[in-house]
């Protein structure tokens, strides 16, 4: 068999009618033709069919399955903690709503090495999942051929591969979406994948896995922040609090630190790695009015730079990633419960007027604990309880006062 793979034009009239035989045909041309098959399958499963006959994959093979060492686990569960603390409340989220179907929820970490599982082995007619389903199985391409947790492990791209699309034929059993989550420094994390075995989805996979991936991320991106401002943003209130948010981490220099995808869109910014930007060229407010919105105890509407109107809001993240400052209600359902109504569109909203000079994040902070402690007559318990964070947090920032 060539590892040659040419281009070649589909005949008029291509002899397939279900999608079935659409890939049967992709694979004809691909594996005994050596023909590369566009526009029978996606490019991304063309790609991950190359990588596997280049790397000397058998597509007759069965995969192994293996897990990698005691150690590697250990090693891989250690350093990914924070990880799987965010990702717990999805994940448990996920199990249950995926009860009623043959599919199972399996979190990678960026290799594509499992770290949690939602298999119970409730379908004792599954031949492969339970042994791919397993805590330290490699999913990676060059452990199993293609398949979705393996090649968003590659690419850091949402992947769905269906049946004979598996690189290897005793796979095409599986049919697998999966969805990546991403760090505050942009790298992937892990991976968050949605498999089953002998039935085709009977559900959008894709918009499922994506939307839960989106919630992890969130949830990661705020454990991760370490005296940041965390800005929520979108343009419907009803929006904030739910994977559907916009999310940026502002620092104490005033620079974006992060942000995630929704907000990346909504505010026209690519990364702020390679060159962070100041917070008033991408939200149009400094520092301090950010600091000021994170007592606020609704959202308010803003008019960005770009000239989009937003819904705002705001709170301080400690380095334990709790929040500091009572910020937005969590959830449109919560809101509801305390009566709160939600922040109206103003008619002409205006900007924020930056002022000339920034406080320092960190002098802010202390500014808001210091008024919280003398509410509470110094009882260090009742300032921690009121602004959700730890008695130890408040501690290190008297210290720091102290030591100067």
């Amino acid at each position: 068999m060539s590892h040659s793979i040419q281009t070649r034009a589909l005949p008029a009239q291509p002899f397939f009618a279900t999608p079935q035989q659409r890939v049967e045909l992709a694979r004809q041309r691909f594996f005994e033709d050596g023909v590369r098959p566009s526009g029978l399958v996606s490019e991304a499963v063309i790609q991950s069919w190359t990588r596997c006959l280049q790397a000397g994959h058998d597509p007759r093979r069965t995969p192994a399955f293996n897990p990698v060492t005691a150690a590697r686990i250990q090693s891989v569960l250690r350093r990914n903690r924070l990880l799987l603390n965010a990702a717990a409340n999805e994940l448990g989220e996920l199990r249950t709503l995926l009860a009623g179907t043959p599919g199972t929820a399996i979190l990678t970490d960026a290799q594509g090495v499992v770290m949690s599982t939602s298999f119970d082995g409730h379908v004792c007619e599954d031949v492969l999942m339970p042994l791919a389903a397993r805590v330290g199985v490699s999913l990676a391409e060059d452990s199993i051929g293609t398949n979705a947790p393996g090649m968003t492990a590659h690419n850091g791209q949402a992947s769905v591969v269906l049946g004979a699309e598996h690189f290897c034929t005793p796979v095409h059993i599986m049919y697998c979406a999966a969805a990546p989550i991403r760090d505050v420094n942009g790298q992937l994390a892990a991976v968050l994948d949605i498999s089953q075995e002998r039935l085709p989805f009977a559900f959008d996979a894709a918009a499922v896995v994506g939307l839960y991936a989106t919630a992890i991320e969130n949830r990661l991106l705020c454990a991760q922040s370490d005296e940041h401002i965390v800005v929520q943003l979108q343009i419907a209130p009803t929006l904030l609090g739910t994977p559907m948010e916009g999310l940026v981490g502002v620092g104490s220099d005033g620079r974006i630190a992060w942000l995630n995808g929704t907000a990346a869109r909504l505010l026209g910014v690519a990364t702020p790695h390679a060159a962070p930007l100041a917070v008033d060229q991408v939200l149009g407010c400094d520092l301090r009015a950010l600091a000021a919105l994170t007592r606020c105890a609704a959202p308010t509407t803003a008019l960005l730079p770009n000239g989009l109107t937003v819904v705002l809001g705001a709170r301080m993240q400690a380095a334990d990633g709790a929040a500091k400052v009572h910020a937005l209600p969590a959830a449109p359902a919560a809101r509801a419960n305390t009566g709160a109504a939600p922040a109206s569109m103003p008619p002409r909203p205006q900007p924020f007027s930056p002022t000339p000079s920034p406080a320092k994040l960190r002098d802010l902070d202390q500014q808001v604990i210091q008024q919280t402690l003398g509410v509470c007559n110094g009882n260090i318990s009742k300032a921690a309880r009121l602004l959700g964070v730890s008695r130890g947090l408040i501690h290190r920032h008297l210290r720091r006062q102290r030591t100067g």
